[in-house]
This record gives structure tokens, sequence and C-alpha cells, in this order.
């Protein structure tokens, strides 16, 4: 079992720039690939960015390729998402999660899941 807890998000303006956190409680952390989606209102759940157990590998949308960087620190138990250059498409709640064994993009096919914040980016 793992708990995920996000902190981060806000109101930003075009540009700007935003760090997401993700703190995991319970379980081992380094067991799990972790991703970051979003949701935007009427839109489905899309992954953003994405990271192996290791760091290894790591995947990245297209829409925010060269602008965001997950990353993880197994010693700390949480994983990050910095996001530059924000655009205001990039508005949406963002959600952290967790899944045994490799990424997937599917949202479905990962387990847990931190409480969602709200990132907003003004133009």
């Amino acid at each position: 079992q793992v708990q995920l807890v996000q902190s981060g998000g806000g109101l930003v303006q075009a540009g700007g720039s935003l760090r997401l956190s993700c703190a995991a409680s319970e379980g081992t952390f380094s067991n799990y690939a972790m991703g970051w989606f979003r949701q935007a209102p009427g839109k489905e759940r899309e992954l953003v960015a994405a990271i192996s157990r290791s760091s290894s590998n790591t995947y990245y949308a297209d829409s925010v390729k060269g602008r965001f960087t997950i990353s993880r620190d197994n010693a700390k138990n949480t994983v990050y998402l910095q996001m530059n250059s924000l655009k205001p498409e990039d508005t949406a709640v963002y959600y952290c999660a967790a899944r045994g064994g490799y990424y997937s993009s599917a949202s479905r096919d990962y387990a847990y899941w931190g409480q969602g914040t709200q990132v907003t980016v003004s133009s």
C-alpha cells in the first residue's frame, strides 16, 4: 500500500514555472514507477511524464517535452515535476500516480494516486 501526498501547484502567468512534489508514505517507494497525469475540464486524464524505478528511463508527452522535467529521490520517497515555460493549455488538475513494475501511459494501470493539485496558467 502506498499513500501519495502532493504539494505545489497554484496560479502562475504564462512563461512562468512551478514545481510539483509527491511524497510517498508506506510501502517501498523504489519498487514503483511514477507518473504525473493531468486532467483538464471536459478532457480525459493524460500522462504528462513518467519515470522508472531507478530513474534510468523517463517519458514525456510531446506537448511538454523540453519544458517539463520529472525526477525522483528514492531516499526521500518523493517524485517531482518541474514545469517551465508554462502555457495556458497546461491548466489542469495534476495527479501523481504509482505503479509496480514499469511505467505505463494508461491511467488504469496505476494503483495509487495522489489527491490532485490545481495548476492554472493565466495568459
